[in-house]
């Protein structure tokens, strides 16, 4: 972080006036202002890049900027280690063990906050997607994302660039475009699948740049969205507390899952974020008061916890659920509702989780954090991300 400016003056030297002629008052403004930035910048998405090495290398971070930057794991640990040899305190206060990290690359992704991100594999190439609140989805070549140099990433031109639908209201008024809260891919079938602000799943194919089909059915907008793509569906869920199970093909809802209909407490929640296991047999839904897995096969619940702090996103891990909410701890729970651990991290609040697989798993969250923490639960780095200043 930069240096804030120290009080009583620049240059006075000892008594207790100090001389207020070297007094930098715009580099003063500019400190508070730095510092106010990142104390409220929050990493909604990260993801590890594809890589042939078994170690993870570069983490890609989604941010409140809409600045999609990208970051040397190594070089982050390298970093902390260093930070760690010394106690530096400001105002007599201790700074915390991250620092802002200088990215790799960064690109300005969306106007307003970017949401989510993932990598499209086709052909031997792989295509960086996010999208965010400005209802667009975007795509980059991830060699051409990472190899761009860090002056010229504002003006790397995406190769996909689609827009969410507007609707029409009363005397032709055209409604707001409706933000995209989260994407999945299907490479099988060349699709890219959102959730969006206006209770609307879209699917687009990625050749024809068009939109393929719409699935309607929700009471209220979408928060998450995941492919199963053996049986060719989507999931998503809701602000309305539902997760929807659709059939890609006619684009009809298959399925509703009502995750807290065995609660005790009738209070509405929503559905915050879903995720299937790798044999797709499985279904974990995370929602405002807690977490429950199910079955796909039978649709039956297998298991149901209720939590005082919101789930805000998850993932399978084998036969292992990790969660991440507004309480700054990363959860693991056994399939059958166990749980096997729970590990402090950097964010207060964490609305992203996300795993490398070597084990290795990033949270993000508030302030701009990252926590990076090995497969045996130890912190390797805890960094601040930079964006687009």
């Amino acid at each position: 972080m930069p240096e804030m400016a120290r009080r009583g003056g620049g240059g006075g030297g000892g008594g207790g006036g100090g001389d207020a002629r070297n007094w930098d008052e715009e580099g003063y403004r500019k400190s508070i202002l730095r510092e106010r930035e990142l104390h409220y910048r929050t990493v909604f998405r990260t993801a590890f890049a594809p890589s042939l090495n078994p170690n993870p290398e570069t983490l890609i971070v989604a941010s409140s900027d809409g600045s999609l930057a990208s970051y040397s794991i190594s070089a982050c640990i390298s970093s902390v280690t260093q930070l760690m040899h010394f106690n530096r305190k400001i105002d007599e206060k201790p700074v915390p063990d991250f620092l802002l990290v200088e990215p790799l690359s960064v690109i300005q992704g969306h106007k307003g906050p970017a949401y989510d991100l993932k990598f499209y594999h086709v052909g031997e190439e792989y295509l960086l997607l996010s999208c965010g609140d400005d209802g667009r989805i975007r795509g980059w070549k991830w060699t051409e994302e990472l190899n761009s140099d860090l002056s010229m990433g504002n003006d790397l031109k995406p190769l996909l660039d689609l827009v969410n639908p507007q609707h029409e209201g009363p005397w032709g008024a055209l409604s707001p475009i409706p933000e995209n809260n989260a994407i999945a891919v299907n490479e099988q079938e060349g699709s890219i699948y959102s959730a969006a602000g206006d209770a609307c799943a879209y699917c687009w194919d990625v050749e024809t740049r068009k939109r393929k089909m719409v699935f309607r059915g929700h009471s209220d907008y979408l928060h998450c969205i995941t492919a199963r793509k053996s049986s060719n569906q989507i999931i998503t869920g809701s602000e309305d507390g539902t997760t929807r199970i659709w059939d890609c093909r006619s684009g009809s809802c298959t399925r509703i899952i009502y995750p807290e209909k065995n609660r005790k407490l009738k209070e509405h929640s929503w559905v915050s974020s879903v995720a299937i296991d790798s044999s797709e047999s499985w279904l974990a839904c995370g929602t405002g008061s807690g977490l429950s897995v199910w079955s796909l096969l039978s649709c039956e619940c297998i298991f149901s916890s209720d939590s005082c702090a919101p789930v805000q996103d998850l993932l399978f891990q084998d036969n292992q659920v990790l969660t991440v909410g507004s309480e700054p701890v990363l959860t693991r729970f056994g399939i059958y509702g166990v749980v096997l651990s729970q590990i402090k991290c950097a964010p207060q609040s964490a609305f992203s989780v996300s795993l490398h697989p070597s084990g290795v798993v990033a949270v993000g969250g508030y302030g701009g954090l990252v926590d990076v923490i090995s497969e045996f639960g130890s912190h390797l780095c805890t960094f601040c991300c930079q964006g687009m200043d």
